[in-house]
């Protein structure tokens, strides 16, 4: 997307920042193209007693006897949880996370009453396509940081520059830093309208919007609100499942006769996370306030966050074990550490209080849509429930690897995806 797509005052903005050897970013000081609603330049930083008082409670966590089975069905794993613990007291270097935010663009503006914080990278290449990107539970703006040059700057990573995006990257409401609701109302549906508010106000005429976990559902709400600036949408967790099959999991029937080999594997994914892995959401669903532990231990936040899809866990088990994976002790103790110091632990949960519809449920999305399939996902999308969900389903691909963090675990697999999932937008 040219310049010319861009409001006047935003291509004056622009023209200026490039004259002064800037353009990766847009000033946060100057007021926005609409609305009258100013950008604020953000920047990260925590006090170092804050980071003292972290590693003291770490270190005094009280620890419970080991689990009296050999595997994780009984949760986290003690051993696992331990090795945490030690490395997190002892030699994990926050300030390192903190830097890395720090090198990229950070802003603040107000949408409804509310700050919002969002990364925003402009690529170098003029006819760059705008994209916002949305996180979810357990994760934060740190699942995308791998993804921004390789989306920003698809030149230097073996791509062409006909591919290029600029980025938005927000925190949603009540993570990260972004400001937490003191009131009701901030669901899904909300956030998802928030998202089109922020990329007009950036002054974008066109764009297009990513989302896996609460970012799937987001992006499948912005989809089905369908406003004339949305191009399409790209999922890493699409919402497909047919009616018969939820049903048959909520009441613990049989599946649906009839399933192809594809769709029965998909079922059996659901199957097992409805039975062993979905207590987490309904608790914070239905008792939000309850968890208190989470705010106050940080190895208790620490389990609480590792315990989300079994998959996961077990990657996240073995880098612990000092195994190499797509994720490294860091970049699961820079997440769980921007939980603690930004005290969010029960600010982000209350999404789960908010939201009132099916998760996994197809939205009636009428605009275009790209899937991109993991194989270690909380269930691989069949074709079939894609086509049937998404009538105008242009994108649709199993990847050999990756998971449910999708962007942090395989972040070449997942650029790649999202280049070839919304090229056809492109004009």
């Amino acid at each position: 997307m040219s310049t010319a797509s861009l409001s006047p005052t935003r291509r004056e903005l622009l023209a200026a920042t490039a004259a002064a050897g800037a353009i990766s970013m847009l000033p946060g000081t100057l007021r926005a193209a609409t609305g009258g609603d100013s950008l604020r330049p953000f920047t990260a930083s925590f006090k170092q007693d804050e980071i003292t008082e972290l590693r003291r409670r770490v270190a005094a966590t009280r620890w419970p006897e080991r689990e009296t089975v050999t595997d994780e069905s009984q949760g986290v794993q003690l051993a696992t949880t331990r090795k945490l613990a030690q490395y997190w007291a002892t030699d994990y270097d926050w300030r390192k996370c903190e830097a890395k935010l720090n090198a990229l663009p950070n802003f603040m503006t107000e949408i409804d009453g509310l700050d919002i914080h969002f990364i925003h990278v402009r690529s170098k290449h003029e006819n760059a396509l705008p994209l916002i990107v949305t996180h979810g539970w357990p994760g934060s703006i740190i699942e995308q940081l791998k993804i921004v040059d390789p989306l920003t700057n698809p030149t230097a990573h073996g791509a062409s520059a006909a591919d290029a995006f600029h980025l938005v990257i927000p925190s949603m409401p009540g993570y990260g830093f972004s400001g937490k609701p003191t009131t009701t109302g901030w669901d899904p549906a909300h956030i998802a309208r928030a998202w089109v508010v922020l990329m007009k106000r950036l002054g974008y005429t066109k764009f297009v919007a990513q989302g896996g976990d609460w970012g799937a559902l987001i992006v499948d709400l912005m989809g089905v609100e369908a406003p004339p600036e949305l191009l399409g949408i790209h999922s890493n967790m699409a919402g497909t499942v047919p009616a018969d099959v939820a049903k048959a999991l909520q009441f613990g029937d049989p599946p649906p006769s009839g399933l192809t080999a594809e769709e029965k594997g998909a079922w059996d994914q659901l199957d097992f996370f409805y039975k062993h892995g979905v207590a987490y959401a309904q608790e914070m669903g239905n008792r939000t306030q309850t968890l208190y532990g989470i705010a106050d231990s940080p190895v208790g936040l620490a389990a609480w966050i590792l315990d989300h899809d079994i998959r996961s866990y077990e990657l996240i088990a073995r880098v612990f074990d000092g195994k190499s994976e797509g994720l490294t002790r860091d970049d699961v103790l820079d997440n769980i550490t921007l939980y603690w110091l930004t005290n969010t632990a029960i600010s982000s949960a209350r999404l789960y209080w908010e939201n009132k519809l099916a998760f996994f449920a197809p939205k009636n999305v009428a605009i275009p849509v790209a899937v991109s399939v993991f194989p270690d996902e909380i269930y691989a999308v069949p074709k079939s429930w894609a086509e049937r969900a998404y009538p105008k389903l242009i994108h649709y691909n199993k990847l050999d690897k990756g998971g449910h963090f999708a962007a942090w675990e395989q972040p070449q697999l997942f650029s790649e995806e999202v280049r070839a999932g919304l090229r056809s937008l492109r004009t």
